[in-house]
């Protein structure tokens, strides 16, 4: 055997034996909770990628701290539904793709693989344009070359899975802490009104139609349809448990997990809409449609250190994003059809539209925006399926949803197919109701 691959089984069983003296109660504290933290850190990525700076930029610039309570109620249906596609990998050791293939009608599998691969590609459009557009603002790099450095760097983000699985979520989740401490500084630098950012957090405001079509973005930016079914796929025989106890104690580090990877993403997404309300909307500018506008008014209103964190923040959420979306592309494709394809290839033909996109000159927050409504078009599907799953005893043995876990998530179902019925009814040219 090599000595890479040496190396590589000892980090693994490192990681699973400091997992096993945890479940057995032998680590206590963060010390237990330590070899439990990654996969929702890696699908937390999917909920501050750059889809999530167009809308929420627009949405601050625009209707100033008004959707922050959006960006509240994305995130608490975000945090129920990876926790619940966590527990799925756990109960079962298969994911979602794959029990969709095993139990629903090959014509619905077949459907819902499509709707899914539409909504990767939309991912993929939003996360390439984020680091191309950070790459050509930071370092003045053409958006085309941009374009093919980024497919670049995030192939070999990818390849330290060939290290095991510690590697690349370290990386990943590195990535999400450098997001986060770039809007810690923003925070400082464009001092928001606190009371304001509370109020609105929590009281819910829907003034006109412009608002529901960026509320639907909001949501459709933050619960993310591919990274609830690669969710479950981190978890399936990550820790595999041996018996029913294990698997209640896994769950339990699971969600500890996801509280804090959840809670982490949702305080960035508020950042980001409460930093545009507060620079933005409060010096009259309420039309900062796009991520070049965003930097260039930032520049003479916080200086260029704000807008240098700002791009600082947006290339390691495009780099991450797209890696984790890749991942999140061959889960799909290999749990519903039963095939995949090379990396290499999944990751050259999820960057074609984006360049044709560059390549024609499309107005890239435009797309951004419009990608993030796919998105939340395609994601009841899903999500009701995880509630199908996750609800059958049969299936999850003793970790079962408890009712209140399915009545809510049946409620959050509800909420995102009703937006998604007015964003529709709306784009056909149908009135607002009141």
């Amino acid at each position: 055997m090599s000595a890479p691959a040496t190396q590589i089984q000892v980090e693994e069983t490192k990681a699973v034996l400091a997992a096993r003296a945890a479940i057995t109660r032998q680590r206590r504290g963060l010390r237990a909770l330590l070899p439990f933290l990654g996969p929702a850190f890696i699908a937390a990525v999917a909920y501050i990628d750059p889809g999530n700076y167009a809308t929420n930029i627009q949405s601050g610039s625009e209707f100033g701290y008004k959707l922050l309570w959006v960006v509240v109620l994305a995130n608490l249906m975000a945090m129920l539904i990876q926790n619940m596609s966590a527990k799925l990998g756990i109960a079962t050791g298969q994911n979602l793709p794959e029990l969709c293939r095993k139990y629903f009608p090959k014509w619905l599998s077949y459907t819902m693989w499509g709707f899914s691969e539409v909504a990767a590609m939309a991912t993929d459009i939003a996360e390439f344009l984020g680091a191309t557009i950070g790459l050509n603002l930071l370092l003045h790099i053409p958006m085309l070359i941009g374009t093919l450095i980024t497919g670049i760097a995030t192939y070999l983000i990818l390849m330290l899975d060939r290290f095991g699985f510690r590697p690349l979520e370290k990386f990943i989740s590195a990535l999400v802490i450098v997001i986060a401490l770039c809007y810690l500084v923003e925070t400082f630098l464009s001092k928001p009104s606190w009371g304001l950012v509370a109020y609105h957090s929590v009281v819910p405001w829907m003034g006109n139609s412009s608002a529901v079509l960026l509320a639907v973005g909001v949501i459709g930016a933050t619960v993310m349809p591919h990274v609830v079914y690669l969710h479950s796929s981190l978890t399936k025989d990550r820790i595999v448990p041996r018996d029913d106890t294990e698997k209640k104690r896994i769950f339990g580090f699971s969600t500890k997990e996801v509280i804090i990877a959840m809670t982490l993403a949702g305080l960035i997404n508020l950042a980001m809409m409460y930093m545009a309300a507060s620079v933005f909307n409060a010096h009259g500018q309420t039309q900062i449609a796009d991520i070049q506008t965003a930097y260039k008014t930032l520049t003479p209103l916080l200086g260029s250190a704000s807008a240098g964190v700002f791009l600082v923040s947006l290339l390691s959420s495009g780099l991450s994003s797209s890696a984790v979306g890749t991942m999140a592309g061959q889960v799909i494709m290999q749990g519903f059809v039963g095939f995949t394809i090379p990396l290499w290839l999944r990751r050259v033909l999820t960057m074609l539209p984006t360049v044709i996109i560059v390549a024609l000159g499309i107005n890239a927050t435009e797309t951004l925006v419009i990608s993030q409504v796919i998105l939340s078009l395609v994601l009841p599907m899903p999500v009701i399926a995880l509630i199908y799953f996750t609800r059958r005893r049969e299936l999850m043995g003793v970790l079962t949803n408890k009712r209140l876990v399915t009545v809510s998530a049946s409620a959050c179902a509800v909420i995102i197919v009703v937006l998604n019925l007015l964003l529709i009814y709306q784009t056909f040219g149908g009135p607002m109701p009141s």
